[in-house]
Formats: C-alpha cells, structure tokens, sequence
C-alpha cells in the first residue's frame, strides 16, 4: 500500500499543476453522442506481450497502461499543420485538424472527433476525482480525457496524450510535386530500407508487412509463415526525381529474384520476393522490366518474383524502422545488409541522395 501511494503521489507532482486543467469532477452528457460505459468489445485485441513488441515503452506507458504524459512536452502539442490525427497503436482516424484548438492545458485539445464512433468512453475514477476516459474504439487504446467546458459550439475538450497520435499531413500546396508509393518485399525489410533511404527522390521508406490474411500482424507471427504475410517496405516518392523503373532496378539489384521463399540463410514465404503495385502503370512496368532480365539472362535461374495488386500495409514494430542506421554494430547488419548496401552505393554512386546532382 505504500508503495502504490508513494507511486500515485510521484505521479501527481510530475504532472504538476497543469493536470488541474484536465483533472475536473466532469464527465460528458449521453446526449453527445458518447455515453459512458464500463462494457467495452474491440475490433483489435491483442496479448500484452504483443503490444509492448508493436509499441515503443512510451506509447505502451500511455496507450496500454493509462499513463500520462508530461504537460507541454507532446510532439503534437503545437503542431498547426492541415491533417489527420490517428491513434497510434492501430491506425483509426480520431480527428481532424480543424477540430483542434490551444486550450493552454498542455496537451494537444480537439473539439470533436471525426466521425461519431471513432472514440469510446468510460468512467475513470482514479486519483479521486471523476473523468470520463476517452480510448480508440478499435483497438481500446488510452487517449486522455473528455470534458464538458469547451469553447466551441459542441461544449467538448478531448484533452489527447500526443504519445496517443500519430500525424498524417495533408497536402494543401497544389504547386507541390506529387508523390508516388510502391511496396516491396526482397528478404528481410531491414536490408530493402536501408538501401531506398539512400536513393534520390524517396521521401520515406517504412518497414512493415503485406500480402497476408490477417490484419495488424505481430513480428512473431508473420515469422511464424502463417499467416502469409511477406516482410516489405513501403517507398513513397517524388516521381520528378526519380521514377518506378528506377527504383525497380535498384529493387532487383540488391536482392536475388530467383530463390522461391528465400534470401540467403533467411527461409519462409515472408521472405518471398514480391511487387506489390499500386497502378496499373507499375505493374506494366514491373512485368517489363522481368522481361528484360529474362530475356537478357541476367541471371542463371528463373525470376520467381510475385507480381501482385496492394491490398494493405501494416507498419511494423517500432524497433524494426530505421533499424540498419541504428543498429550499425548488429553482427546481421555487418555480414548481410552492409554488403546489399555497398552493392547499391557501386552501382547507383550518382543517385544518392548526398551525391546526386
């Protein structure tokens, strides 16, 4: 017992007086629309276990755990861009920028959420007070807190833990070049992604799966092969600088197409090698460019690659993003994905992104 007062005390006081803000003995009327309820069912569920894989220990502190952060410290606190804010566990559009407003309370504050039943509610009588929780009607992620003392026309405060959201921008600039995306998959992600975050013209590249049928797949079970998801990364781009022949080429450079669920030591139909197209023109381009190789024989076995439509993406485990350039000491990175690079450094040495004219 004194343990859990000294935990709750400490808690309080680093949250310190801008909690007071969010901490009022209000909780919403039925007539809006989100009545609270103590009987909660969710599209996603899974294991703990699963979550702290998928989520990094801050968003699991947050989400999972009911935490708070500290006030005025959220990424998303003071961002005015144009855009969607979704929970950052599973995805679900939550709101929308034209909801949001400064309320000075120290976390980010929308006055609506997108679209009714995004958001769910319940009672939250914790710290000895009573506040109506808000969490994602998907996936029962913890969002923050509701309150009835809004400035606008629906009287409502969502007071939203940045650690809860993730931002998507919106382009609002017409005169801005438009982008492109294609996904993927050519043996484990952390050596596809390594290589196009080098290229000219890739905006982002995100590790994550596709072409499996199950949604929101965990780490351990795509590795598992059951459920035929493929390890991939999503490229978006700037078409007017590079191109998707281009980077084709680069895709078929630095992985071998002709091994059916392999590459290298790494074995299993995650690790196929597949073209998940997004238009039509990628695909006429993608059977192109097999063409090409088979008829130039570039390679002594047949190319196995699938070409297949997008149907979805589902981003990977925090640790895996990124995971070449923070990992450089990793004995994998050295003997398997720095080789694939230094491949793609030789052949494209005028088409990296700090050498490119």
């Amino acid at each position: 017992m004194k343990y859990l007062f000294f935990i709750n005390i400490c808690l309080l006081t680093l949250i310190g007086t801008a909690l007071v803000s969010c901490a009022q003995n209000q909780t919403i009327s039925a007539s809006q629309g989100n009545k609270p309820t103590d009987t909660m069912t969710f599209d996603i569920t899974k294991s703990e276990q699963a979550w702290k894989e998928q989520l990094s220990p801050e968003q699991y502190y947050v989400l999972r755990e009911k935490g708070t952060e500290r006030p005025y410290t959220g990424k998303l606190l003071m961002n005015k861009e144009a855009g969607k804010y979704v929970c950052a566990a599973c995805g679900n559009v939550l709101f929308d920028h034209n909801a949001k407003f400064d309320s000075h309370c120290g976390w980010p504050s929308f006055d609506r959420e997108i679209k009714e039943g995004r958001i769910t509610t319940v009672l939250d009588k914790s710290h000895g007070m009573l506040r109506t929780e808000i969490m994602c009607a998907r996936c029962g992620g913890h969002l923050g807190h509701v309150f009835d003392d809004g400035p606008t026309e629906t009287g409502l405060r969502y007071c939203v833990n940045s650690l809860s959201l993730e931002f998507e921008p919106v382009a609002t600039d017409t005169a801005q070049p438009a982008t492109d995306t294609i996904t993927l998959g050519g043996g484990c992600f952390w050596c596809i992604e390594a290589v196009f975050q080098q290229l000219d013209g890739v905006i982002s590249v995100a590790s994550g799966y596709s072409g499996g049928k199950i949604k929101n797949p965990t780490y351990k079970e795509v590795c598992s092969g059951l459920t035929g998801h493929a390890e991939v990364v999503q490229i978006t781009f700037d078409p007017a600088k590079t191109s998707i022949d281009e980077i084709l080429k680069a895709f078929f450079t630095v992985h071998d197409p002709t091994t059916l669920n392999r590459q290298g030591a790494d074995s299993g139909t995650q690790y196929r090698s597949a073209i998940f197209y997004h238009n039509a023109q990628q695909k006429q381009i993608a059977e192109e460019i097999i063409q090409a190789l088979t008829e130039q024989k570039v390679y002594d076995n047949p190319i196995v690659t699938e070409i297949v439509p997008y149907g979805a993406f589902y981003k990977a485990e925090y640790y895996h993003q990124n995971y070449y350039n923070d990992n450089p000491g990793n004995p994998y990175c050295a003997m398997v994905v720095r080789p694939k690079v230094e491949k793609f450094e030789k052949v494209f040495k005028n088409r990296l992104k700090n050498k490119a004219h």
